[in-house]
């Protein structure tokens, strides 16, 4: 048996300039980040252009989509990408899919009536296509007539979902090879996600041990703690006010005290009155020490990888090259054969 590095990546994506993506893929893989992913916000930088330039930066980091939306592109046209990222850059693409943020998909028109139903059909539809199966079918949110690729991936690509509640966990562990859990996702929340995703493998009579978790966590660190959380505190409330009722704020036990701030005066009052405790809980973000702890308790929790997003963005580079310095030397190396 062997050790290798530590399951830590970087979160990419859509708040990056394009013209960043490359520059900062190569720097992780030069400093051992073990994996990237890139979040497609819509209206952004997009996933597909941009997860490619960051494979053809680098030489060995495994790459996710983490996640694009399952109704922005229809599965054909998805396969179909997926299918070349793979056939230039074999054993490297990680797709995720997920239902994406509803507000962007009613500013397009194009939100499904059955959420479950667009991420299901998505995903089986995409595997099949990608196995070489020619697809004619009638579902509840697409439809194939005689659809099938022409140039297939020589490897068989594991399929993630991206989901927050109760009902898509279950559904990731019955039909994904993994699951990518939102900021936000603390110590209780992982475990409590790895229980429905336990739940949706052994319905399927699936192996839940080979079912993978990416954890994203808003990041910071600084030999000044408090400097470290006050970076990730803005984006906490954000998020917050994105997300305020759904299993990530329900499982914490904060619904009720998060509810009265957002009435109160928005992510604003969020970011002004929260509890250091959510600071502490609900990101990464201290001294090294401090977030190295953190990144051990999300994995001892059930997070197969823990994925930075780096705070604050505009010293992303600085805090990217501390962490390799000062905190992955802190974190227990994870055994291979």
């Amino acid at each position: 048996m062997t050790e290798s590095l530590p399951p830590v990546g970087l979160v990419l994506g859509s708040h990056m300039p394009a013209e960043s993506i490359t520059s900062t893929a190569r720097l992780a893989e030069e400093l051992g980040f073990t994996e990237l992913w890139f979040s497609e916000d819509c209206f952004f930088t997009g996933a597909m252009a941009g997860v490619t330039a960051a494979l053809g930066a680098t030489e060995r980091l495994p790459i996710g989509i983490g996640i694009v939306s399952a109704v922005i592109r229809h599965p054909a046209l998805l396969a179909m990408e997926l299918a070349t990222m793979s056939r230039l850059y074999p054993g490297r693409v990680l797709p995720g899919v997920g239902l994406g943020v509803p507000a962007w998909l009613d500013q397009m028109g194009i939100r499904p009536k059955s959420s479950l139903s667009a991420m299901r059909e998505c995903v089986e539809s995409v595997r099949a296509l990608l196995r070489g199966e020619e697809l004619t079918t009638q579902g509840r949110v697409f439809s194939f007539d005689h659809v099938a690729l022409t140039h297939l991936p020589g490897e068989e690509l594991p399929m993630y979902l991206g989901i927050v509640n109760e009902k898509s966990l279950r559904l990731s562990g019955e039909i994904a090879d993994g699951t990518v859990l939102s900021v936000l996702a603390g110590t209780e929340y992982v475990r409590w996600a790895r229980e429905r995703i336990a739940e949706g493998a052994a319905a399927a009579q699936r192996e839940q041990a080979l079912h993978r978790v990416a954890t994203y966590t808003l990041y910071s660190v600084d030999r000044d703690a408090r400097k470290a959380k006050e970076a990730v505190r803005e984006a906490i409330a954000f998020y917050l006010e994105a997300m305020p009722d759904n299993a990530l704020s329900k499982v914490y036990g904060i619904t009720g005290e998060l509810g009265d701030m957002l009435r109160r005066g928005g992510a604003a009052t969020v970011a002004r009155e929260m509890p250091d405790a959510w600071l502490d809980d609900l990101a990464v973000a201290g001294d090294p020490d401090e977030c190295a702890e953190r990144i051990e308790g999300l994995r001892a929790a059930g997070s197969d990888s823990v994925d930075l997003w780096l705070f604050p963005t505009d010293r992303g580079d600085e805090i990217a090259r501390m962490t390799a310095r000062d905190v992955l030397p802190r974190l227990a190396a994870t055994p291979s054969l």
